[in-house]
């Protein structure tokens, strides 16, 4: 691994007037719940709360002309959430603006990288 990659890292996010639509947590946070198909589970993985997961998951349907994510309540039927397609190429495209972000800036990230002390 390039002492870029291990000292320094891009986040991106996108803004809006309204604010911030979508970033590096609301990403990760979309991803867990495609693997684990739960928001507690999402939740637990990245170290926040249910709450706090529910939150970010409203924000993101409120953001988007249709949710990105549906849920099912809990109980004898079990429960659980998954992406909704609006929400799977949502994330696919958050993705490749890290990628390519990431690459295009990895002169200038390497040139910080090696300024910084040790």
């Amino acid at each position: 691994m390039s002492k870029c990659v291990q000292r320094t890292s891009l986040h991106i996010r996108v803004i809006t007037e309204a604010g911030v639509v979508f970033g590096w947590g609301r990403a990760d946070l979309l991803s867990h719940i495609a693997n684990t198909g739960s928001i507690a589970a999402a939740g637990r993985q990245m170290g926040m709360s249910y709450k706090r997961a529910w939150a970010l998951v409203e924000a993101l349907n409120h953001a988007f002309e249709s949710a990105l994510v549906e849920a099912a309540k809990g109980g004898a039927g079990g429960g659980g959430a998954h992406l909704t397609p609006l929400g799977v190429e949502m994330l696919a495209a958050y993705r490749e603006i890290e990628l390519v972000s990431t690459e295009a800036c990895a002169a200038p990230l390497a040139k910080i990288a090696a300024a910084l002390k040790p």
